[in-house]
């Protein structure tokens, strides 16, 4: 028997997959058995279920929403549904359909926030970059290595975080590096240019992975 990689994985088979045969990763799976294979396929499982559990009770809440709902039961209804939208970004299988329902559902959460705040410039100018700033976030989601790193209990640990980035496909490599400010690009630099450096005479070691380390430069 031989498993087959997923289609559309989870972050756990995701992550799973960057470290085989990664000579960057601290911990690189060199070889691995169908067991291992279906481990990570397993964990996705069941996050995808307790994920849709989740979802159905939540979407349950704003139909229950009564007409002149606390603005707090509201807000944090709102809150629920950004989580949801985050979590179906790296979730395994194709979630079009949930995350168009929920970006439905915060519209019409919005409307009546919306509505609640005619008159008031100050708050519809803040509404407003509410809005632009959720678009710009749920936009950087589609990319699963976001999704990843964004993840409340993301399983790309601090060690792993260069290897990652270098080793990446070159878009998910450029909407990352957006997650971090000049600082931490600063320092990530730092790291990649000593980890190649100790890999230099590796022929793994390629010029692909020093173009990296020239983007993360010139981002100073």
């Amino acid at each position: 028997m031989q498993v087959a990689f997923s289609k559309r994985p989870g972050r756990h088979e995701r992550h799973f997959k960057r470290c085989i045969d990664n000579p960057l990763m601290p911990r690189p799976v060199s070889s691995y058995s169908d067991e291992d294979l279906l481990e990570v396929q397993r964990l996705d499982h069941e996050e995808l279920l307790a994920y849709l559990d989740e979802l159905r009770n939540t979407v349950q809440s704003a139909v229950n929403l009564k007409p002149n709902e606390e603005s707090q039961v509201v807000l944090d209804l709102k809150a629920d549904l950004e989580r949801l939208y985050e979590t179906a970004c790296g979730l395994a299988d194709d979630h079009s359909d949930n995350k168009t329902a929920i970006r439905q559902l915060i519209s019409v959460i919005m409307n009546t926030i919306r509505s609640g705040a005619q008159g008031d410039p100050l708050a519809e100018k803040e509404l407003e970059q509410e809005l632009q700033a959720r678009e710009v976030h749920f936009q950087l989601l589609e990319y699963p290595l976001v999704a990843d790193l964004l993840h409340p209990e993301s399983i790309i640990k601090e060690d792993e975080l260069i290897p990652v980035l270098l080793t990446a496909a070159e878009d998910q490599f450029e909407q990352a590096l957006k997650l971090f400010d000049e600082e931490q690009v600063a320092l990530m630099r730092d790291g990649a240019k000593s980890l190649l450096e100790n890999r230099a005479s590796d022929r793994e070691v390629h010029a692909t992975l020093w173009n990296r380390l020239d983007m993360l430069t010139k981002l100073q």
